[in-house]
């Protein structure tokens, strides 16, 4: 089950821009959380009518904000008052849809830290499948 407190503890996103449900599990390296897509989220009404398919962008975005998460957690007192910004996207692949009903798994994995960049993997996954995969770095600013 997922944990919204924890999360809204160490990211400044709030709903309608929250993208995630909160943390299923995490360690010193990784963070898993979770979305469910109700089919209510206001981009389904026109992405696209009659087909609902999640934006790619806010699937990265949902990555992102699991990304800013593990770094605050990682840095909790040097990152006080501040925001983690994305400076960085590579290798993004779409291979599957995120679609109303699905229960969306996040998890991103830290790499390296150069300096105050913060280099991450991150994967959407619904039932076992991969739905995307981008690395990414992001900075705390």
């Amino acid at each position: 089950m997922a944990d919204l407190d924890k999360l809204l503890k160490y990211i400044p996103q709030r709903p309608p821009f929250l993208l995630l449900d909160g943390v299923v599990d995490e360690s010193e390296t990784q963070v898993v959380t979770e979305k469910k897509l109700t089919g209510e989220e206001d981009w389904f009404k026109g992405h696209f009518p009659g087909n609902p398919v999640m934006p790619g962008v806010l699937m990265c975005e949902a990555v992102f904000q699991s990304g800013a998460y593990l770094m605050a957690r990682r840095g909790e007192e040097a990152s006080q008052g501040k925001t983690a910004v994305v400076t960085r996207i590579q290798g993004a692949k779409f291979k599957n849809m995120a679609k109303p009903g699905d229960t969306l798994t996040i998890t991103v994995d830290f790499v390296e830290l150069i300096m105050n960049a913060a280099f991450m993997k991150g994967k959407v996954t619904a039932d076992g499948k991969l739905i995307m995969s981008i690395e990414f770095a992001a900075a705390i600013v």
